[in-house]
Order: structure tokens, then C-alpha cells, then sequence
């Protein structure tokens, strides 16, 4: 029996769920790992940029600490001195309506009502539409037959009014997903308000037990002070375990890998080529990589999984920060950010309030502002030339946040069909992806396209694809014998 060090793991990718795969493999004895990145640089879209006292997250500007997988690759980083929590006098959204900005109501949360107080009061619905949105608890439920999917924007609309979703519903996700919520799955991503509605039979019942089991109502707004980011900027993550990595003897190359197959023995081995580096021989593969390259590397392997995996969709979208001297601005930027209705007729998806979310971020006597263009209902804007999308983003920020000034810092982040898009039937999707996956022993799938897009999620896929991929490799390994 060869010596269990001889096993060796090719990771393709090395964004966050690559390098979590990576260091799950290398927690597992005997295991050697090759990571293999193109770019040469660790982390993927996760990247922090530093100007003269400024500091600009690049895409992701926090991750929410409920989840466990985060917080626990932070603790055993040694980083949980540098967890910060986003401000608590900033603990809610703002929703740009009828030229200014109005808080979201009170208990409202993402699709779901948990204040009566809150929906009587908002200046965001007519008289009607909160008649509406209190009526949801008798709206009855869809058929079990046509319940293993739906759209979001049919369910919200279904279930709260179309007032409701044009002007709470629709700003709050594309926030999160730059989607169309008339194609984004319900199931794939909203299913705890999923559940709700087949569980209690309404979002009101469904949200009342849950804020129930928190701690009551005052939870009910308690879910920005979840999120946590590190207070040198979320870079440090993936560099700091990519310095973790490389201590424990993970080889880095910085390659594209241009062909994928099966070693032609009984071995269950890959062959792996590279455009810059000579050709490896793995036991096992961890594809952390966009599903479309994947697709394109898994086409002459296995052409079902490649085609289920070219159909994932994505969108891209821009992110331009602005840094200004806070006489310029006249918002009191007591939020941590604001979104806008596509039927207010503006381009920006939402204003994140960075340097009021987290210290640090900004000189004394300034404020740093991120805004979002682009998603995919409009991926024109974010392809615009750079003056011609600061000059958009400027003349909208006039009327949001009242900055009248020229910006003293300019930061353009382009995300190229960055974001997956769980469209309607993702999970069957899925199903599909993994039934075939079981025909490749040794072959796992990490990365935002699958499971979820926030970075536990992410860490998450990494995690189980480094588990799957050990259960493989321990499987062809003969039984060992037992001690007389």
C-alpha cells in the first residue's frame, strides 16, 4: 500500500472557496495539496484597496457572523482581534422614495413583516398597500403540486402586493443579488421565507415564531448587527490563510489550467494541464472556479455535468466609491446605506455607508460612500466608460445623498458576470450536478455558484468539497489490517 502522503489534490481556483478547500485538505492527514491560480493572486473577487487613510473594500464589505463558517476560519486564522461589527447607531437600511430617503419599516425583513406598528407607519405605502401587506396572513397558500418553485418577484407580489415589492421588496434584493427577481428562485434563494409560507401558512405567522425564538420584537432589526468584517480590511482573510497555506507546504502555481482528464488506468487519478506550468497527475480535483469554466474543463469528462454547469447564469455589476469631505455631503449618513427602487427611474441598485459602518475607513473630516450600478436588469450601466459612470453615479448621488462636491477620492471596481444567478429550477440543477458527480469519484465543485453567494456559504462549498474529495481518496485506499 502506498503511503497515505503519497495522495496528492489539485485545487483549481484560489478565491475563497479554493483556499478553504485547501486548507480542509491539508487538515486531513497525508494529504498534498497543489493550488492552481491563474491570476497569481489569492482571495478572488475579496480584495481591499488603500489610499492615503483610505480604505475601500473592492466588492464584499462584511460577512455575516451567524453562520459559523466565517467566524470560526477567522478564529483559526488568529484574526478575532480584528472583528468589528458594523456600528450600532447605523443598524438599519434606507430606501430612496419620492426624493429622499425613508427608513425600511420597522420589523421588515427582506420579504417578511414583523410589526404591525412598522407597516402602518411607513411613508413607503399607499393606504392600499399597507391594507395589503397586513392582508398577507390571509392570502392562501399555493397548491402543494405547484409548490417546488417559484419566482421571487411572483411570490413577493403574491403574498405583499405589487406596491410592496416595487418598493421594498424589489430595492432590498437586488441589494444582495443584482438579480432579476423575476427569474431568481425562491427556493434557491430566499428558502427560509420559502418555508414560511408552506410551514405557517403566511410570512406574518412565520416571522412571529421566529422573532419568538430570538428574543421578540426588538430582534427584529437586530440582523445588521450580525454582520462583522475585520478591521484591516477583508483582504486580510484569504492572505492571511494563504500565508497559513503556504507555512503547511501547499505549492502555489500560478497557471491556467487548460485540459482536464482521466488517467488511463484503474487508479481513479486526473491528468491536469497547464498553460505555464508543466502537467500535473493528481489522485483528486477541487474545481473552485465560475461554473462556466468549469464547464469548459469538464467538457470532454463529462458532457451532462459540463452543460448543467454552463447553464448557471451570471451578472455583473460595478462598484464605484467615492470618498468626499463631509462638509460636501449633507446626509447625515446615519444608515448603513440606502437602496433605490427601479421605479424610482435611477441607475444605482444602492449606496452602501461605508465609513459609517465601520471606523476606519475614511480620513478624519471625510466619509467614503460605495455605490452600485450594473446587476442584471441593467448590465449596460456597468460596462459605461469610467468618466460617463462617475458622471451617472455623481448626479444621482446629488439627489440621495446630497453630495455636491467633487469626490476627493475615485475608485472603479468592474465585476465582469461575476455573480451567479439562481434562477428557477437551480436546485434541480443541482440535483443533476451532483447525481453526476457521483459517477466521478475524487471530483468536487466549490464556489459561489451552488450553495450561496455570502463568504460562509462560500467557505462552506471549499469545506465539503475538501470532505468529499478525502471520503474518495480514503475509499481506494485498501482496508487496513488490524493489529493481532
Amino acid at each position: 500500500m502506498p503511503p497515505p502522503a503519497s495522495r496528492h489534490v489539485v485545487v483549481i481556483g484560489g478565491g475563497l472557496a479554493g483556499l478553504a478547500a485547501a486548507e480542509g485538505l491539508v487538515r486531513s492527514a497525508g494529504i498534498r495539496v497543489t493550488l492552481v491560480e491563474p491570476t497569481g493572486r489569492l482571495g478572488g473577487v475579496l480584495a481591499t484597496a488603500r489610499h492615503d487613510g483610505w480604505l475601500v473594500e473592492r466588492s464584499a464589505d462584511s460577512f455575516l457572523a451567524a453562520r459559523p463558517e466565517g467566524r470560526e476560519l477567522v478564529e483559526r486564522l488568529g484574526l478575532a482581534d480584528q472583528l468589528i461589527g458594523i456600528e450600532p447607531g447605523v443598524r438599519r437600511a434606507l430606501v430612496f422614495h419620492g426624493g429622499r430617503t425613508v427608513p425600511a419599516p420597522a420589523g421588515f425583513r427582506l420579504l417578511a413583516p414583523g410589526r404591525i406598528d412598522g407597516i402602518l407607519t411607513t411613508p413607503l405605502l399607499s393606504a392600499a398597500g399597507k391594507f395589503r401587506v397586513l392582508a398577507e396572513r390571509f392570502v392562501r397558500c399555493r397548491p402543494a403540486a405547484d409548490s417546488d418553485d417559484e419566482p421571487l418577484e411572483h411570490f413577493a407580489v403574491r403574498r405583499l402586493g405589487r406596491e410592496a415589492f416595487d418598493r421594498l421588496v424589489q430595492p432590498l434584493v437586488s441589494g444582495i443579488w443584482t438579480a432579476d427577481p423575476a427569474r431568481l428562485s425562491m427556493a434557491a434563494a430566499c428558502p427560509d421565507f420559502f418555508q414560511m409560507e408552506r410551514r405557517f401558512g403566511s410570512l406574518w405567522a412565520g416571522e412571529r415564531s421566529r422573532l419568538r425564538a430570538v428574543g421578540g420584537e426588538q430582534a427584529a432589526g437586530a440582523r445588521y448587527g450580525q454582520f462583522v468584517t475585520l478591521s484591516s480590511g477583508m483582504q486580510t482573510l484569504p492572505d492571511t490563510l494563504g500565508g497559513w497555506l503556504e507555512r503547511e507546504g501547499v505549492r502555489f502555481i500560478t497557471a491556467a489550467v487548460t485540459e482536464l482528464n482521466r488517467a488511463g488506468n484503474d487508479s481513479g487519478g486526473w491528468n491536469v494541464s497547464c498553460d505555464r506550468a508543466p502537467a500535473l497527475e493528481a489522485d483528486g480535483i477541487v474545481m473552485a472556479t465560475p461554473a462556466p469554466v468549469a464547464a469548459n474543463l469538464l467538457g470532454g469528462v463529462d458532457q451532462p455535468l459540463a452543460e448543467a454547469l454552463a447553464g448557471i447564469d451570471y451578472a455583473g455589476s460595478a462598484v464605484v466609491s467615492l470618498g468626499y469631505a463631509r462638509a460636501d455631503v449633507s446626509h447625515p449618513l446615519d444608515a448603513a446605506g440606502v437602496v433605490v427602487p427601479r421605479s424610482e427611474g435611477r441607475r444605482i441598485l444602492a449606496v452602501s455607508f461605508s465609513s459609517s459602518k465601520f471606523p476606519g475607513r475614511a480620513p478624519a473630516g471625510h466619509v467614503l460612500v460605495r455605490v452600485f450600478v450594473g446587476g442584471a436588469l441593467d448590465p449596460q450601466a456597468a460596462l459605461l466608460d469610467d468618466e460617463r459612470l462617475v458622471a451617472i453615479v455623481r448626479h444621482e448621488l446629488t439627489d440621495v445623498i446630497g453630495a455636491r462636491a467633487a469626490p476627493r477620492l475615485v475608485q472603479i471596481d468592474r465585476w465582469t458576470r461575476a455573480m451567479p444567478q439562481y434562477h428557477v429550477g437551480h436546485l434541480q440543477r443541482l440535483d443533476l450536478i451532483h447525481g453526476r458527480l457521483r459517477e466521478l469519484p475524487g471530483l468536487a465543485l466549490a464556489g459561489a455558484a451552488y450553495e450561496g453567494v455570502g463568504i460562509p456559504q462560500v467557505i462552506a462549498t471549499g469545506q465539503e468539497a475538501a470532505a468529499h474529495v478525502n471520503r474518495a481518496l480514503e475509499a481506494r485506499l485498501p482496508a487496513r489490517q488490524e493489529p493481532a
